[in-house]
């Protein structure tokens, strides 16, 4: 990739992409003043007052250090394939990812495709080495989602008689990416040139209605895709350290909601913290904005029938921790971005 083409975020910050952003952010905060006019904001408020402060910021140091964590993931993975980055500024490159998947509609699909091409700008690794690592980072980041989901729902299961309706519906939507989700990477990595020829199939339309796009440039950064791939999964012992740093970031990130409900006087079990963060990513695959509107509703009604928690401690220890891993997050990000986009 040349070195000269158009400035980060020339192409990525546009006025379509603002416009729908905005919009997007306008309806889900609509969305929650409107789950806390059901609930009942004025006491909502009242129990927020009278949080305590030292866990509101234990939960906030802990989803920083969270991504800090995470970022060394990405960090050992980027080694395996020979890219020297300086961790201090690629940590940075990290949250300005976080910050782009935080304000995307569904999530992942908006960060990625981005920071690869800024790494590439920044090092002498391609886009496709690039490219490679975040997908391979996102994938180990994954595991303990789905581990720690699946220790959360066994103590559910364990625990309470009977499941409500809504948390069953969650719990087999868990269970199904536990097992859906490494199988389909799992047979695409062992079927990788059948999937290859599948993704330039698919692209073969496109090719044929412009000129900007050609089959043999398809197929060549597919190839450079998976070469690089390849030589990430020939580090095994690297990537079992990018696997622990994944679970420590994993429970750092957790944390906050335990940390919330402390905040608010109202303890929650780790187990039961086990099964709700997880259940909550999966709710936020919506098309608003880091799921807001759709989070805070699911958090509140699971917590509401798995505790004896009224409807307004519930939404006084969501609004917290949303506060703390969500809202914090984006404005840290944000800042990360325009300083990624201003050495670019």
């Amino acid at each position: 990739m040349s070195r000269d083409e158009t400035p980060v975020g020339a192409g990525w910050i546009d006025r379509s992409a603002a416009a729908k952003t905005i919009a997007g952010f306008t309806l889900a905060l609509l969305l929650v003043y409107l789950l806390g006019v059901v609930v009942g904001w004025d006491r909502t408020i009242d129990r927020l007052r009278a949080a305590e402060t030292r866990w509101i910021l234990a939960g906030a140091a802990s989803s920083l250090i969270g991504l800090v964590v995470w970022g060394k993931t990405w960090h050992v993975v980027l080694g395996t394939i020979g890219i020297d980055v300086p961790y201090r500024r690629l940590v940075v490159t990290f949250l300005s990812a976080t910050f782009a998947n935080y304000v995307t509609p569904m999530g992942q699909a908006g960060g990625e495709p981005f920071i690869a091409y800024v790494l590439a700008r920044d090092t002498e690794a391609t886009y496709e080495q690039s490219l490679a690592s975040v997908v391979t980072s996102d994938l180990i980041r994954a595991l303990p989602f789905f581990t720690v989901g699946g220790v959360g729902l066994g103590y559910l299961l364990v625990t309470t008689a009977t499941l409500p309706d809504a948390v069953r519906s969650m719990a087999a939507v868990l269970m199904v990416l536990a097992v859906g989700v490494p199988f389909l990477a799992a047979t695409i990595w062992r079927f990788r040139d059948r999937a290859q020829a599948a993704v330039v199939r698919l692209a073969s339309p496109i090719t044929r209605r412009t000129n900007r796009v050609s089959i043999e440039a398809v197929q060549a950064r597919l190839g450079r895709l998976v070469v690089a791939t390849e030589r990430i999964a020939r580090s095994p012992r690297a990537l079992v350290v990018a696997v622990g740093y994944a679970y420590v970031g994993w429970v750092l990130f957790a944390l906050p909601l335990y940390f919330a409900a402390l905040a608010v006087g109202t303890p929650l079990s780790l187990l039961l913290v086990c099964f709700l963060v997880p259940v909550t990513v999966i709710a936020g695959s919506t098309p608003l904005p880091g799921g807001l509107a759709a989070i805070e509703g699911t958090l509140v009604a699971l917590v509401t029938a798995l505790t004896a928690l009224s409807t307004t401690d519930a939404l006084a220890v969501t609004t917290l921790y949303r506060l703390v891993s969500y809202w914090l997050v984006v404005a840290v990000g944000g800042v990360a971005t325009l300083w990624v986009i201003r050495r670019n």
